[in-house]
């Protein structure tokens, strides 16, 4: 498809970048070339439900209002003692709050379905590969300082120190927002399943100092392109792509999740028994099903084989008898940097730890959680919502049908599942994490 052309609601601009090439930088461009006369070429992902927008950033406006829903919210009223109702324009996001950057990797929650359906079983989705990530540097203000600006009145985290007491804090800071959510929407988008899309995440995770959600006005250093949402987006960090809303024009406090099709009846894993037969996809039985399942929020830990790009390639040996296998990794949450990615290509009875590539610094991990008398380097305030980019030179024999595994580890000690290697299924194909990257692969 041309990077010019828009979509439709009928056919909306869903493309990907061939894994291999998008391991070739930490950062990942909008599009290389953009400035040269030869024609640019996409790299950054693209996700849509309808068409890309085309916005005046000098005529446009964010709203921020309050929503009726919020009366029987526990401390409501303390957090909000007045309604809001607040228009902003992009002169006053530039001119009257603190200007903030973060590097942070955004995954379409169906990265990795191809595999789930290719493996496990049909799924409902794009057929997405392995392409649906990317890693920028998203500058503009904190959510919670113009939340502020318009209003609202948050409530004090306790300060504690431990892992434990830090655990504790987390959960008295969400029981304090309990039941309230934040609504990001682009209403001027016409999408495949409803007037306008939309997303939301609970208030204390907008608010989450440790977040930095961002109302993001550039990437990598430039203004947002329009097909990353130009001229303001939402950018929730360490949250699955399709809540970090393009186009903002509309954020809304309420005392419900947002009821747009794409929070309610989209990006959630289903239990097995929502299978994909027609008959059952129209029963009321399903729509109880989504009722009462979670919408999908943090990613998942994951790890991507970039290097070799797919299944049954074949990939030769170098002088030294090894194999050379690259690829990414995505913490889970708030719980980065990744600290560790670990290869296996016998099935996980041997394991070699990969170097890891974060922002232009390579190491090999040393640090490892839980040991605090550890002298090697702290990851801990570097990279945390960053993809890591990982890289294994592995000795191995000529061989047929070999599987490549990739585990991820990050600060937080969550570890990709090596007891089901294959990855768990569900309708919608997402959230697919499986330790079992590449199967079939021929070494020569």
């Amino acid at each position: 498809m041309n990077p010019d052309e828009d979509g439709s609601v009928g056919k909306p601009v869903n493309r990907e970048t061939d894994p291999g090439k998008l391991v070739q930088s930490f950062l990942t461009p909008s599009q290389s070339n953009p400035k040269s006369e030869d024609k640019p070429q996409l790299v950054a992902y693209d996700r849509n439900h309808g068409p890309i927008q085309h916005l005046d950033a000098s005529t446009h406006r964010l709203t921020i209002k309050s929503d009726s829903s919020l009366s029987s919210a526990p401390n409501s009223k303390y957090i909000l003692p007045q309604p809001l109702s607040t228009v902003l324009t992009l002169s006053d996001l530039s001119t009257k709050f603190d200007r903030v950057s973060i590097t942070c990797a955004l995954q379409c929650a169906g990265n990795r379905r191809h595999e789930m359906q290719e493996r496990l079983g049909e799924v409902s989705g794009l057929d997405w590969g392995d392409g649906a990530a990317m890693n920028a540097e998203w500058t503009g203000v904190r959510v919670r300082d113009v939340l502020v600006h318009a209003g609202l009145r948050p409530l004090t985290p306790r300060q504690t120190d431990g892992d434990n007491e830090d655990m504790e804090h987390d959960e008295e800071f969400e029981s304090q927002y309990e039941g309230l959510h934040v609504q990001f929407a682009c209403t001027t988008q016409p999408t495949q399943d409803d007037d306008y899309y939309g997303s939301s995440v609970p208030l204390f995770l907008a608010l989450d100092p440790e977040r930095e959600c961002l109302l993001a006005t550039h990437m990598n250093g430039e203004a947002l392109p329009a097909r990353h949402g130009f001229p303001v987006r939402a950018i929730i960090p360490g949250v699955i792509g399709a809540r970090s809303v393009k186009w903002l024009d509309s954020i809304v406090v309420a005392g419900e999740e947002s009821t747009n099709h794409y929070q309610r009846r989209d990006y959630k894993i289903l239990p097995t028994e929502a299978d994909n037969s027609t008959e059952k996809a129209n029963e009321g039985g399903r729509d109880e099903l989504w009722d009462h399942v979670p919408a999908m929020i943090d990613n998942p830990i994951n790890s991507v084989v970039a290097v070799p790009g797919r299944d049954r390639d074949v990939v030769s040996r170098d002088g030294n008898g090894c194999v050379h296998v690259k690829g990414y990794a995505i913490p889970k949450g708030k719980d980065g940097p990744v600290v560790k990615v670990e290869i296996s290509l016998d099935k996980g009875h041997t394991w070699y730890e990969a170097s890891i590539s974060d922002g232009g610094d390579e190491y090999y991990n040393t640090r490892h959680p839980g040991n605090s008398n550890d002298t090697g380097k702290d990851k801990a305030g570097r990279a945390k919502f960053a993809w890591a980019l990982w890289d294994v030179h592995i000795p191995c024999e000529p061989g047929d049908d070999v599987s490549i595994w990739s585990k991820a580890t990050d600060r937080g000690g969550n570890t990709m599942s090596v007891e089901q290697a294959e990855g768990s299924w569900n309708l919608r194909g997402v959230g697919f994490n499986a330790v079992e990257g590449r199967r079939g692969i021929k070494i020569v």
